[in-house]
């Protein structure tokens, strides 16, 4: 009797959990699709539709060894970005909590914006879903158990705005035509191997250093400050993102592997280390 009764509680159990899962993952499923959908509203085609060569006369000297290495005259303008991630990301503030991730990124370059939807897995069968985001100029950073029970809701605030469009530019190594003047980032030169980028998104405008190594190739982007969350509390923090692994996508010279890191006194704190396991352009076409 007693075990029948154990039985038919645990199986109860089982599919309460399951059925738990399921409704978690359907409504993530679905805010990530109303991100998508603003994302593409906010959409518009870039111009000109294609790289002309001219356009880096008169740009530092390190910026236009880079866009030589990385570009073809010609190459059609990235309009929109579809990237696949594996990697691990550190769950504790302070110490060392790896845990293994698999996400999706949905990038768009005019305006700049993107959704990265994230998968943890703190334990086989405990999933923390993640959405850090820049959508129609607003940044968004939201974490769920099971996608149900919420952990970080942040949005729109300067910070966060800030800190968002910072990733964008960071990461347009991934889609490098998206760092071209004619796209709408500055250009300042600092040394022979490193000069400051910036950008400019409605009233929120960002910068970071970036720094090229001997194949002229983006090593490492950098920001003096960017906004840390640490317990509830945004904190300015040194920031840095590393690249590496080139490799030819779409007649693009891009990063396949990837670090990134919180720069604190006592020292280099990293938290997302990810590769690229899929990617895929859109290009504006010629005739817009």
């Amino acid at each position: 009797m007693w075990l029948k009764i154990i039985l038919f509680v645990t199986l109860g159990l089982v599919v309460v959990t399951a059925a738990a899962l399921a409704l978690g993952a359907a409504r993530w499923q679905s805010a990530t699709r109303e991100m998508h959908a603003k994302l593409e509203a906010a959409h518009s085609p870039n111009k000109p539709a294609n790289y002309d060569a001219s356009e880096l006369n008169g740009l530092p000297t390190p910026v236009q060894r880079y866009f030589r290495a990385v570009l073809y005259d010609g190459q059609p303008i990235v309009s929109q970005v579809s990237v696949t991630h594996t990697g691990t990301f550190n769950m504790s503030e302070t110490g060392e909590q790896w845990k293994p991730f698999t996400s999706t990124q949905h990038v768009t370059t005019r305006p700049p914006g993107f959704v990265w939807n994230a998968r943890i897995t703190m334990m086989p069968g405990l999933p923390v879903r993640v959405h850090d985001a820049y959508v129609a100029g607003e940044g968004i950073l939201r974490a769920s158990l099971f996608g149900l029970i919420t952990l970080a809701d942040m949005r729109a605030t300067p910070a966060m705005d800030q800190g968002e469009l910072m990733r964008y530019l960071a990461e347009a190594a991934w889609y490098p035509t998206a760092l071209l003047p004619s796209q709408g980032v500055q250009w300042e030169a600092v040394d022979d191997a490193s000069a400051r980028a910036s950008l400019q998104d409605g009233e929120t405008r960002v910068s970071l250093l970036f720094h090229f190594d001997a194949q002229a190739l983006i090593e490492s982007v950098r920001a003096e400050t960017r906004g840390r969350t640490v317990a509830g509390e945004v904190i300015a923090t040194a920031w840095e993102g590393r690249w590496s692994h080139y490799a030819l996508r779409d007649g693009m010279r891009i990063p396949i592997e990837g670090e990134v890191a919180w720069l604190l006194p006592e020292g280099r704190k990293p938290y997302w280390r990810g590769r690229i396991t899929e990617i895929s352009f859109e290009q504006t076409p010629s005739n817009q």
